[in-house]
């Protein structure tokens, strides 16, 4: 079973290693290559830019979500046919989170981390089953997996989160994992 549509969270820097870039356009382009629709926050900077890019050099079909602040701030991607205009980061993160299959987060700051928890808090409460992968780039949330450790030994994560995260340094290695889970949650 293929994933049909997968929201990808990540930040709108590029960050200081250039590896995280690259990364992210490997992604895109695996993920168009593998006949995924991304979905993104729309952004034409850093490792949206990266990721849209990616996708775009290989004919990806893409949806970016885009709040109306960040428009009129000329931060969405031009080369984007499916740009979806929202008011507010919750509405884009609702309608990410409804049209997406799968998720994955890249290297970013607060908003890709806040994503990628919301995401994993709804898993925890079952209101979604969906993969969720982090694409862990030069050992990028190895702090952040010693941390969830953390939390876990002490009691205050019930979601089995080492088993539940599909976690790879390479892009093409994340977007097997991330069918692969797929195909077995479909059985």
């Amino acid at each position: 079973m293929a994933i049909k549509n997968i929201a990808v969270f990540c930040g709108a820097a590029s960050g200081h290693d250039p590896a995280f870039a690259d990364a992210a356009h490997t992604l895109g382009a695996a993920l168009a290559e593998s006949g995924s629709r991304l979905v993104y926050g729309g952004g034409s900077l850093g490792l949206m830019g990266a990721v849209a890019n990616g996708s775009l050099s290989r004919q990806g079909q893409i949806t970016g979500v885009i709040t109306k602040q960040l428009v009129h701030k000329e931060l969405a991607h031009p080369n984007i046919a499916d740009m979806r205009i929202v008011e507010t980061m919750h509405e884009r993160k609702t309608q990410m989170a409804q049209m997406a299959d799968a998720f994955v987060a890249l290297p970013g700051g607060f908003g890709t981390l806040d994503e990628l928890f919301e995401i994993l808090a709804w898993a925890q409460l079952r209101l979604h089953e969906k993969p969720v992968g982090l694409l862990d780039t030069g050992g990028f949330f190895t702090r952040l997996l010693e941390f969830l450790d953390h939390a876990g030994e002490n009691g205050f994560l019930r979601l089995p989160h080492r088993e539940f995260l599909v976690i790879e340094r390479e892009p093409r290695a994340l977007c097997d994992r991330m069918h692969e889970r797929l195909a077995v949650a479909a059985r």
